[in-house]
């Protein structure tokens, strides 16, 4: 149509495309309200759908009619390259124009039958030949698909895409061709890829089953999603199937990566590097990956939902969400670590940290403890329960996690106690971790009433404290009386066994010279002799070191529960007198009171039953005199 040796060429004027094929044109073809002034027969020999629309649409005088293309994949600039092609313009085909171009020449039947070697054809061998062999070129035109998902889907270029990237993920890289060559004479002196020799930047990847995660975090989260799907579906092995969910959410979920280990997330693979960042939104990303994220355990593992917790909350999820994460992080809460659970309180709340988030997930670990306990052999429960091990770790950690939050003015006297049993009482060999707590929160909080701090001090089992601990707590200000005296109780109690016990080491049952073999004889017999005295005679001085330091603590624990008996009968003979002489002046001779002296008396040195917080019962002086 064009005159001889002259190319056809087409040029736009405003938002109308001409083509100068010297011909007048006979068509109008509109999409997206751009007018292509064209001609009938080469765009009828070749699609389908526009020789029908010429067929149903009326002409005019001159034989021109105009149509109109709806919904057209791509827009005008996709259709300008079908036209071309039509007028026998070559169309170059690459991996990021493949997809559209495909389903353009399905939306206009360009079939064989409307001519040889159509865009169609053309289009399906270049994609199944070329694109789904090479990976970069297959993760290149999956990227392609996000703006035109519905049309690439029932094409299924989507999911043969994904098909092909979930095999080659867990193929040797070297298999498919590219490393060899990549890694090879194209690499720089510097360690980094080249390309047509000039440096791309990116970074040689070793051949590890990671080297796929670069890649497809790239993708969208809908491409992403449907990938790992894929994946599992195929049988890739879920810790590859995490490596890869938490390498993508680093990558995109803002702040998240302050709680994470050193991960870098800005190495390119040759992938990559021909790429578009995809742009995620928060709240989407969020609940994908969270409904992605299989049942494992691990510390990593621990962190990285902790991190998601807080992004979560942050972002203000669904409950449902955040109850997911809540249990999945409760199931493994004997690898969190402190830091972790100090999550602040994003809310409008009072307190510094949201420790209503972590008692919940205390209360999701003592289920699934429970589960692991109820699923165990009863021989293995009877002598060392499975599930004691993880218990007490989350112990020590509460008793952690209370010490930190103790500080918070804010922290009301109910939650501290709540938190504190939240856990049975045998997760704690030592309520050492439990007093510290309370001591800080003491502390911290001076103004409260006597009932409040009995009320928290009652949470202690004062028989589990250590004798440092016993110690600090007798002389601790900051306590009520009455638990001061529980605490010296518990403490001449466990000084009188360890005294007894240091005893009765005293005189062991075998003496030095068992050490020496029978029949040993001459200089060798000898020196193991003499080192046998010299280390029991060690061991005795050390014994009795340790029994004079014993012997002096109960003098002074006697000394001052002593002092301390005699001041409580002086403050209460002081309160009864003047009781006494108020009372007397209205009544006259009435005795309304008996002597004060004697109810004190009677109230400190009663015999009750032996109940740890219920007795005040202290062990006569007398006893200690047969060991002094």
């Amino acid at each position: 149509m064009a005159p001889a040796g002259k190319a056809l060429g087409f040029y736009n004027e405003g938002n109308e495309w001409f083509c100068d094929a010297g011909l007048p044109s006979d068509i109008t073809v509109v999409v997206d309200e751009v007018k292509f002034h064209l001609h009938k027969f080469p765009l009828s020999s070749r699609c389908g759908k526009i020789e029908k629309l010429i067929e149903e649409t009326q002409s005019t005088d001159d034989g021109s009619c105009t149509i109109t293309l709806e919904n057209f994949p791509g827009g005008a600039t996709t259709f300008l390259v079908a036209a071309k092609f039509c007028y026998g313009i070559r169309v170059e085909l690459t991996p990021r124009n493949i997809v559209i171009i495909h389903c353009v020449a399905d939306y206009l039947e360009m079939l064989d039958k409307y001519g040889d070697d159509n865009l169609l054809a053309r289009a399906e061998n270049y994609f199944h030949k070329n694109v789904l062999k090479n990976w970069k070129d297959c993760m290149v035109a999956l990227q392609s698909c996000e703006n035109f998902v519905e049309q690439a889907d029932g094409l299924q270029i989507i999911s043969k895409c994904l098909n092909a990237i979930s095999t080659m993920a867990c193929t040797d890289p070297s298999l498919f061709g590219w490393p060899m060559m990549m890694y090879g004479r194209l690499q720089s002196p510097g360690g980094s890829i080249l390309w047509n020799g000039i440096n791309t930047g990116a970074r040689i990847r070793t051949v590890e089953s990671d080297w796929w995660f670069e890649d497809v975090s790239y993708l969208s989260v809908p491409l992403f999603e449907r990938l790992i799907k894929v994946m599992e579906a195929r049988g890739i092995r879920p810790e590859k199937l995490t490596g890869a969910i938490m390498y993508y959410s680093k990558k995109h979920l803002h702040g998240l990566g302050r709680w994470q280990g050193g991960q870098n997330t800005n190495i390119k693979s040759i992938a990559s590097f021909s790429m578009k960042p995809a742009v995620v939104d928060q709240r989407v990303l969020l609940e994908s990956i969270i409904k992605l994220l299989p049942e494992r355990k691990g510390k990593s593992f621990c962190r990285f939902l902790l991190g998601l917790l807080r992004v979560a909350l942050i972002l203000g999820v669904n409950d449902k969400y955040q109850d997911s994460l809540e249990r999945k992080i409760g199931m493994q809460l004997e690898l969190a670590t402190l830091e972790g659970l100090l999550i602040p309180s994003y809310s409008d709340s009072d307190t510094l940290y949201n420790s209503d988030c972590v008692e919940r997930m205390i209360n999701h670990f003592l289920k699934s403890e429970q589960t692991v306990t109820a699923f165990s052999p009863r021989s293995i429960v009877s002598e060392v329960s499975p599930s004691s091990v993880p218990l007490r770790k989350v112990s020590k950690l509460v008793d952690n996690y209370m010490a930190e939050v103790a500080s918070d003015v804010n922290l009301k006297p109910e939650k501290m106690q709540s938190l504190a049993e939240a856990l049975p009482e045998s997760a704690r060999s030592l309520n050492d971790g439990l007093y510290r707590a309370l001591d800080v929160y003491f502390e911290a909080h001076p103004w409260l009433g006597e009932k409040e701090k009995e009320d928290l001090c009652n949470i202690i089992n004062y028989q589990k404290l250590s004798i440092d601990a016993c110690a600090h707590a007798s002389q601790n200000t900051r306590l009520p009386l009455r638990i001061v005296l529980q605490v010296l109780f518990f403490e001449q109690m466990q000084l009188r066994a360890a005294l007894a016990n240091a005893i009765d080491n005293e005189n062991p049952t075998t003496g030095p010279m068992s050490i020496v073999p029978s029949g040993g004889t001459g200089t060798a017999g000898q020196l193991v002799q003499r080192e046998g005295w010299v280390t029991v005679v060690r061991e005795n001085h050390v014994m009795k070191v340790n029994m004079e330091r014993l012997r002096g603590r109960v003098l002074e624990l006697e000394d001052e529960f002593n002092k301390m008996k005699e001041e409580m009968k002086r403050v209460s003979r002081t309160r009864s007198s003047v009781d006494s002489r108020f009372l007397y002046k209205p009544f006259g001779k009435c005795k309304l009171l008996p002597e004060s002296s004697n109810v004190k008396k009677d109230v400190v040195e009663s015999t009750g039953p032996a109940t740890p917080r219920g007795s005040t019962e202290l062990p006569r002086p007398s006893n200690h005199s047969k060991h002094r």
